[in-house]
């Protein structure tokens, strides 16, 4: 027997009639917790319907959701009445919601959100307190139940991104009475001995019960308190507990934990190799470049003729000393000038040049004589002509 293949759109259409197809399907009246709830701007309402072992995804269009009565919210407990039917471009199935309506709210969900909300007012959730996670953990301590996927996972995903990492799992049950406080004592432990670089609270995922432990105020005030760095992995993407919030990062799944712990070593080489490369390269491009500079330099005429420049300051020099030796000869001589021309004047007023023409000059003990008054009878007077001095006495 021989068969035709179909298209993927041939293949959706025919499921989709054949869920149209069903009674059942066409009216349906489900129970359940919402989660993931996202009121889109068109007036849309997407969210999630869940239980504790099940979801499905459902929509509900805009004139539907005009009609009612609440406002739905994640972890709210509502019956809704609809259709189940195929979104073919997806081929996904959904709930096709036309009416809903409020089945309570968990106690349990109302404890969480009072307490998320105290918490968050005393800054447990403060950014500025988280700290980081080391680059290159050596040793990697996981809080989960030592039986299961969650440390398989764990083990698989650090191991295949870093073989020497070590693993140290410290088993606690991650549900139930009791386990909180179990948890809080195996965060203290790894604390006080250091049995670790950074911790991981991990387990799957399950009801807002299951949940429960991480979201104990113990175990958010122990995780705040820790000294070592905590990433927090509970539950599916779309679940957050308390844990979440305090801890210093949040994964979405216990392998993505190990991935944010762990750094590949592979990528890490990789680095490590690009770094290497781009070193050698810019050092080669040095050292040509140096060698660029050395050749310039050792063509320029510094150094092909290193005397040159001495030469040329000789030359300033020695201009400079001939412009000195003319401005002092022409100083020396325009003072000649001046004095031969004040000797001249002091020439022709000297007393001295009287003499040249006959007279003479009397003097008595060293000073001349001007008046009769100066001299008496008997004085001794030089009286000096041109060519000397000679004596006289006063009659």
């Amino acid at each position: 027997m021989t068969y035709n293949p179909i298209s993927v759109t041939e293949l959706n259409k025919y499921i989709k009639d054949k869920f149209a197809g069903d009674e059942m399907l066409n009216n349906v009246l489900v129970k359940g917790e919402i989660s993931n709830y996202k009121h889109h701007y068109t007036g849309h309402l997407y969210f999630t319907l869940k239980d504790e072992n099940s979801l499905i995804k459902c929509i509900m269009f805009k004139g539907y959701a005009a009609n009612l009565k609440f406002e739905p919210r994640d972890g709210m407990k509502v019956m809704l009445f609809g259709s189940v039917s195929v979104f073919e471009r997806d081929g996904v199935y959904q709930i096709y919601c036309k009416a809903m309506q409020e089945d309570g709210m968990g106690s349990l969900y109302k404890a969480y959100e009072e307490m998320k909300a105290r918490l968050e007012k005393e800054g447990l959730f403060d950014p500025s307190h988280k700290k980081n996670i080391p680059l290159m953990p050596k040793c990697i301590g996981v809080l989960t139940s030592n039986t299961g996927a969650v440390i398989r996972d764990i083990i698989n995903v650090s191991t295949r991104r870093n073989p020497n990492v070590y693993i140290k799992l410290l088993p606690v049950p991650v549900q139930g009475e009791g386990a909180a406080e179990k948890i809080v004592d195996a965060i203290k432990l790894m604390n006080e001995q250091k049995l670790a670089d950074v911790i991981i609270i991990a387990r799957g995922g399950g009801s807002l019960e299951d949940l429960w432990p991480f979201n104990e105020e113990i175990v958010a005030r122990e995780i705040y308190a820790s000294e070592l760095p905590i990433i927090s992995a509970v539950g599916h993407e779309t679940d957050f507990t308390i844990a979440d919030f305090v801890a210093d990062l949040r994964a979405p799944t216990p392998s993505a934990a190990a991935e944010l712990a762990v750094p590949n070593i592979a990528d890490i080489e990789i680095k490590l190799n690009s770094y290497n490369n781009r070193y050698k390269l810019a050092l080669k491009k040095k050292v040509e470049f140096m060698k660029l500079r050395y050749e310039k330099c050792m063509n320029s005429r510094v150094f092909k003729e290193p005397t040159q420049k001495i030469n040329e300051q000789y030359m300033i020099i020695d201009m400079r000393v001939k412009s000195l030796q003319n401005s002092i000869l022409n100083i020396y001589n325009n003072s000649k000038t001046n004095m031969v021309k004040h000797i001249s004047k002091l020439d022709a007023l000297s007393p001295l040049k009287t003499l040249t023409r006959g007279y003479s000059i009397l003097e008595h003990n060293g000073k001349v004589v001007k008046s009769i008054k100066q001299i008496q009878k008997d004085d001794e007077v030089d009286i000096r002509l041109i060519d000397g001095i000679t004596k006289a006495k006063i009659v």
